[in-house]
């Protein structure tokens, strides 16, 4: 008989970061968001925050598990998402002032975006991948600023926009992977859960039928 797989937890709440999970027929068995602070620390690069946020996330919910005999054979998953113009952080965008700051910069030029995963096994270990993508936006029309404020789906995305959205009509090119500036790159996910033994096809087959 077949050893059942270990819990998955996701440490996040966002909406995409499970929608990507689920893309590739991974469904989480809970979902614990990890409370950080995300403040950039002094000097600190766009590339290290992204990846030390990560690690951070999982290894806070890894404590969290620990204390549940349910929990504790569990991996747990995480990720971070940083938008920047040079060394510039740009922020998760909360009032529509951060939102047109951030898309003034943005328009007609280019920005990168830097996601870190990190995945907590039971043992104690963190291992962490960290993916660059390189998004160009075409210049934006103030009309176009204001109707995409006026949306809303800027709220709470990391420089004040969200590519799977109304936003990714800005976009004239993209370099890198499209599921990490949404929020979770998949390849990079894929082989951190695999290299933890967890079956990540299990349920493909089902999946197609």
């Amino acid at each position: 008989m077949a050893t059942p797989p270990p819990p998955l937890i996701l440490a996040s709440a966002s909406p995409r970061r499970l929608a990507l999970l689920e893309q590739i027929g991974l469904k989480p068995d809970h979902l614990i968001p990890a409370d950080l602070d995300e403040t950039p620390r002094r000097f600190e690069t766009p590339r290290a925050l992204a990846g030390r946020l990560a690690r951070e996330k999982a290894e806070a919910v890894r404590k969290i598990a620990d204390k549940s005999d349910d929990l504790k054979p569990a991996l747990v998953l995480a990720a971070d998402t940083v938008v920047a113009v040079g060394r510039r952080v740009l922020p998760k965008a909360e009032l529509s002032d951060q939102a047109l700051a951030c898309l003034s910069l943005l328009s007609g030029r280019g920005h990168r975006v830097f996601t870190g995963v990190a995945l907590a096994t039971p043992k104690g270990a963190v291992r962490s991948k960290l993916v660059e993508t390189r998004v160009r936006f075409k210049r934006l029309s103030r009309s176009e600023v204001d109707d995409y404020l006026a949306s809303g789906e800027w709220r709470g995305k990391a420089g004040g926009y969200a590519i799977q959205g109304l936003a990714g009509s800005f976009v004239v090119k993209l370099t890198g992977s499209y599921p990490a500036v949404m929020g979770l790159p998949l390849g990079e996910t894929v082989a951190l859960l695999s290299g933890a033994g967890f079956p990540v096809r299990a349920g493909w087959a089902d999946a197609a039928a």
